[in-house]
């Protein structure tokens, strides 16, 4: 992890991001929920539910159907509801089975992030021992509520979320006020994401630290992308000198 060691400052704060870092191990969470509807026995093709999550997700952006008090189990049936929904209304899935499989599919996703916080939590609580830490996330508005039902809003000092602050990923902005928000200087913060793109490429740009926790990505490209700061696990922070 090369990256964190290519200034003289030493790393004294940290800045993690949350969706596709801390809850599925570093895979873009359209492999997460792809994985979920092949367990439920959903009939869809992948490229027909590509198509879908994708109209979630601009929906999601363009109504508010994620309200603060939901948790990420609410907040998987809603987004479930209306990706399949859209199937079905394309034809593709009976109209009648959207609400089964709505819940079966965000429960098989729910236990799934559940399992990689699980594992992320040893880490996060050695890490928060010795380091300030800030949470920096795309997210729709209830990542507090998400936190604290897994327990792990009491590592992170302040929550710097996109739908609050009305900056997002990849914008460097958001980054900067995770930097803010640490009271550091920008090459003395590590930013630990799961998103060449979105993260560390932002993160490198207003000089701060970086290590990208690579899983599967969204694209073929993202897949054969490398980077030096590159790590297979979380655990991995723990085994370096930052």
């Amino acid at each position: 992890m090369e990256n964190t060691k290519s200034c003289t400052c030493p790393v004294k704060g940290i800045i993690f991001d949350y969706g596709g870092t801390i809850d599925s191990h570093g895979d873009h969470w359209s492999e997460v929920i792809w994985k979920a509807y092949q367990e439920a026995g959903v009939p869809v093709s992948k490229a027909d539910f590509r198509d879908a999550y994708v109209f979630a997700e601009r929906e999601l952006a363009r109504t508010r159907h994620i309200l603060p008090h939901h948790n990420f189990h609410d907040l998987l049936v809603i987004k479930m509801r209306i990706e399949l929904q859209e199937l079905a209304d394309k034809g593709l899935l009976p109209a009648d089975a959207v609400s089964r499989w709505a819940d079966k599919v965000a429960q098989i996703c729910y236990e799934a992030a559940r399992n990689s916080v699980e594992e992320a939590r040893p880490v996060l609580e050695e890490l928060s021992k010795k380091y300030p830490m800030v949470l920096v996330s795309n997210f729709y508005g209830n990542v507090q509520s998400v936190l604290a039902d897994f327990g792990l809003d009491r590592y992170f000092k302040e929550i710097v979320e996109s739908a609050i602050v009305g900056v997002r990923k990849p914008d460097p902005k958001i980054f900067s006020l995770g930097v803010e928000a640490l009271g550091l200087e920008p090459c003395e913060v590590l930013v630990v994401g799961d998103s060449l793109r979105k993260d560390i490429l932002p993160a490198e740009s207003i000089g701060c630290k970086t290590a990208w926790l690579k899983g599967k990505g969204w694209t073929e490209e993202e897949d054969r992308a490398t980077h030096p700061s590159m790590i297979k696990n979380l655990s991995d922070l723990l085994n370096v000198a930052l």
